[in-house]
């Protein structure tokens, strides 16, 4: 008799949701690979195609569940595979490798040490394949080798020592010429980063300036994202400020900066990752945008605007209930790990996109009540 109300309540009051992570990322012939998106990962292939082609299904087996907290994709040129960290919210401290060639997946483990993987910003270096971050004010590195696959032996962040920044200094960290350039540094002023030499464990004691032709680059968070090129090291970055009202290109070939548009979709929580000619944006719901570039066309870029990824929102049209794979991060070089989470009091159900959506509690009980009504004149 009242198995009515009692299928309501399973359907409404059920566990906390859980949401999608996705991140994205380009392999080394510069097809877009998107991780996450709607349950499964996509190849869009290459720019030329982003408007009216069809994305292809690689989902495969072994893959991270992509539900950790702020997911990130970096890509390994040299190997041509994308390391994956915090794929996995069981084992944040694992790497998940992606061997694009051989499109196979596999899981390297990760001894921590004192690294705390639930808040940490990083980088990939191009040349020598270590990732370098700055976790509590301490700056670690961890040696990829030249893994395209995991081994069956641990690796392991080693603390190479405490970074000159005031504590509580938010990161935010750009890679280019084998450098790690940190923004938004206290007491640096605005338009200029600070700088680590990779090659000679050094924080240079100047910040370097990086003027732009109309204003300057504010100092505020944001996000960063670090152009490859078909061969060689990074030479520029783009960083894109929280309200996401411009988008700056630092060259620091020439220590001079591009301002080019802001995102069409305005969103704090959105990601980034550049190739070639091309910076990706992926936002909190899934949609995946880009901006074209022209590394040696300053007139071309002043005028190009954000466009959708229309193969990918064929594939996987975006959705409320992915969240973002950051509250502060790039992904083609950097990741800030923020380690916090949202607890809701709200019951849920399901999404198209096999996530869970969250009903609000007012309108849980109004069901409730009314199946409870419902119920009662079944009684009588």
């Amino acid at each position: 008799m009242f198995s009515p109300l009692l299928t309501l309540v399973a359907l409404f009051v059920s566990p906390a949701a859980v949401r999608a992570s996705p991140c994205v990322a380009f392999d080394t012939t510069w097809n877009l690979l998107a991780f996450g998106l709607d349950g499964k990962d996509w190849n869009a292939g290459t720019q030329d195609t982003w408007a009216s082609g069809t994305a292809t299904d690689i989902t495969t087996s072994g893959r991270p569940p992509f539900d950790g907290t702020n997911t990130t994709c970096f890509l390994s040129q040299y190997t041509n595979a994308i390391y994956v960290t915090n794929g996995d919210k069981s084992s944040p401290s694992s790497i998940h490798i992606y061997d694009a060639t051989a499109k196979s997946w596999s899981t390297q483990a990760v001894t921590t040490g004192s690294f705390d993987p639930s808040s940490f910003n990083a980088i990939l270096d191009h040349d020598t394949n270590v990732f370098y971050a700055l976790s509590h004010g301490e700056l670690f590195h961890l040696d990829m080798g030249l893994l395209k696959a995991a081994n069956s032996t641990s690796l392991q962040w080693v603390d190479v020592e405490k970074a000159p920044y005031a504590d509580g200094y938010q990161p935010v960290m750009a890679l280019a010429q084998n450098h790690v350039f940190f923004l938004n540094v206290p007491g640096t002023p605005a338009g200029s980063a600070d700088i680590y030499v990779i090659h000679f464990d050094y924080f240079q004691p100047d910040a370097q300036a990086f003027p732009t032709s109309n204003g300057v680059i504010p100092a505020t968070y944001g996000q960063t994202a670090s152009f490859f090129q078909d061969q060689g090291v990074q030479e520029a970055f783009a960083f894109i400020p929280s309200d996401s009202s411009a988008t700056y290109v630092l060259n620091v070939q020439s220590n001079t900066t591009q301002t080019l548009a802001g995102p069409s979709t305005k969103d704090a929580g959105a990601t980034y990752f550049a190739g070639i000619n091309s910076l990706v944006q992926l936002d909190s719901k899934g949609g995946v945008s880009y901006l074209p570039f022209n590394p040696s066309g300053a007139s071309a870029n002043a005028a190009a605007q954000w466009s959708k990824v229309g193969s990918l929102a064929k594939a996987a049209p975006p959705s409320s209930s992915v969240s973002s794979s950051s509250s502060a991060t790039s992904s083609s070089g950097t990741t800030k790990q923020s380690g916090s989470s949202n607890s809701s009091s709200s019951s849920s159900s399901s999404s198209p996109n096999g996530a869970a959506a969250v009903a609000p509690r007012g309108i849980v009980w109004a069901i409730l009540g009314a199946a409870i009504l419902g119920s009662g004149a079944l009684l009588v």
